[in-house]
């Protein structure tokens, strides 16, 4: 009998992780580049041979007893979202596939589609947390102007220079398996330590994307489709419950017939 209170606990458990997920990219669906996260869910089983178990009391699967179901954590779903036009000469935007490398403290490698950039303390174009874009593009002192070719060629205006001066070139990353990506916060993402199939290139090539200057990319959250998802949760976190009261219920009858 007390299989079903577990069975039902993990249901609401799993389902009250589902629905604050689901929470999050509603919450989300305003932030430039953000991308919507996808709930797991996986069957538990418990050995057949634990004690207290007895043959035939519960759906059995091969040597298994089923014992509910768990949140199994979340995958970014990396579907590029409509670009919007800002106007803001360093906002950019990856129209496409590919991904900013970032070298981020330590040496560790962050990735990200794009967002509002600054030149930090050191003068090195960078995300707005500060951090240089690898390649290392180093900005003039006296640049009055930036601006960015699809391609990903950076030129700079400077005083009493009229004509566009290249330094530097971006390129871009491509993730075979974006499963492997670790969310890092503000739109940044890592590489867990099993990833491969990573490559480099320039925009425009090996079919990676192109840079959009003076936009950024918007969220692919659909809100439809969480609303439907946040209802489909709620209905099952009920039914989980509906499975805890039955056990309560029957459990009372038993208790009441020992009397």
């Amino acid at each position: 009998m007390n299989n079903v209170f577990y069975i039902g606990a993990t249901g609401l458990q799993a389902q009250q992780g589902a629905v604050s997920v689901v929470s999050n990219n509603i919450t989300n669906m305003n932030t430039a580049g953000y991308k919507r996260a996808l709930v797991s869910f996986a069957e538990m089983v418990a050995p057949a041979t634990l004690p207290g178990y007895r043959s035939g009391a519960l759906p059995v699967r091969g040597q298994d007893i089923l014992q509910g179901v768990a949140f199994d954590g979340t995958t970014r779903v990396f579907t590029p979202g409509d670009l919007r036009q800002t106007g803001n000469p360093f906002d950019i935007a990856i129209k496409g596939e590919g991904f900013l490398e970032i070298m981020a403290p330590g040496g560790q490698t962050l990735l990200t589609r794009g967002g509002t950039l600054r030149i930090n303390e050191d003068g090195y174009l960078s995300v707005a947390n500060g951090m240089p874009l690898k390649p290392a593009i180093s900005v003039p002192v006296d640049a009055t102007s930036l601006s960015i070719a699809t391609t990903g060629k950076v030129y700079v205006v400077t005083s009493g220079q009229p004509t566009p001066t290249e330094i530097g070139q971006l390129e871009l990353v491509s993730v075979a398996d974006t499963r492997r990506l670790l969310t890092g916060g503000n739109g940044l993402y890592r590489l867990d330590e099993n990833a491969r199939d990573v490559t480099r290139g320039l925009a425009g090539e090996d079919g990676l994307g192109s840079f959009s200057q003076a936009s950024l990319e918007t969220s692919n959250v659909q809100l439809t489709e969480e609303l439907v998802s946040l209802l489909l949760l709620q209905r099952a976190y009920g039914a989980s419950a509906k499975v805890v009261q039955a056990g309560d219920e029957l459990m009372g009858i038993v208790n009441g017939l020992k009397r």
